[in-house]
């Protein structure tokens, strides 16, 4: 077993008027094989946690500590957090002009591993999981996300998970664009991904319908930077129901 483990995390981001404080002292532990739902209202500092954890340049960690196994994340490199075994699938993936697919993800694997995927397996795992992804076999021949759809921006960020393995990934609002058949479809994708390695899930998302399709272990609502409760599945119904407002009406 594996764990991530974030300690009184104070995050701000810069800005032309200076540093912004968002995250205020957040605490989380993840081990792998759990799924955890990141909840909460815009501007609350979800993703802003995922940034940080992934190393963005501008998102600056004030105080605070991440571990993962015992080992300082914030003292890693960008490249290093994603052999260390960090994987963030971005709510807004950028276009990468040309760099196919294929090219993309045996490189990210080869960096990764520090040796290259044996071709013959590559290619056959790759074409099983753009199956199960039900996307185009021309897919793997396009340049990364350039001219892709909001649908296949998200399903290739799960085809990396899916080929890449990481031991912890952060989805960042996964869900946002997506129609009702294509959030079924990725959805799928991530729940393949963990039966087959155990990965450690941190699901960041304003609605529970995603939810309805990747069951969460433990539910974080934050507010204002900061956890301001956490439960299990059943927290995540009674914010359908009940929204975020008594969070604020309470005075956190």
């Amino acid at each position: 077993m594996s764990t991530l483990k974030i300690e009184d995390l104070h995050v701000g981001v810069n800005t032309d008027t200076g540093l912004k404080p968002i995250l205020n002292g957040i605490d989380l532990v993840i081990n792998t094989n759990e799924t955890h739902a990141i909840m909460g209202p815009n501007g609350s500092g979800k993703s802003t946690l995922a940034y940080a954890l992934a190393g963005h340049p501008k998102y600056e960690v004030t105080s605070g500590s991440v571990t993962l196994d015992g080992e300082d994340v914030l003292e890693m490199s960008v490249d290093q957090r994603a052999k260390a075994g960090l994987f963030l699938a971005m709510q807004y993936p950028v276009e990468v002009p040309g760099v196919t697919v294929t090219n993309f993800l045996r490189s990210a694997k080869t960096a990764i591993d520090g040796e290259a995927p044996k071709l013959r397996n590559w290619t056959k795992d790759l074409k099983q999981a753009m199956e199960n992804l039900r996307v185009d076999p021309a897919f793997a021949s396009r340049n990364v996300n350039e001219g892709f759809s909001g649908g296949e921006k998200k399903r290739h960020e799960i085809l990396q998970l899916e080929m890449l393995k990481p031991k912890f990934a952060v989805l960042d609002e996964t869900d946002s664009g997506l129609d009702v058949d294509a959030l079924r479809i990725v959805s799928e994708g991530v729940n393949r991904v963990k039966d087959a390695t155990d990965v450690g899930i941190m699901l960041i998302t304003h609605y529970t319908r995603i939810l309805n399709y990747i069951k969460p272990d433990h539910v974080h609502v934050i507010i204002k930077g900061k956890v301001a409760e956490e439960g299990g599945p059943e927290l995540a119904e009674r914010l359908e129901n009940e929204g975020y407002d008594r969070f604020f009406t309470a005075g956190v």
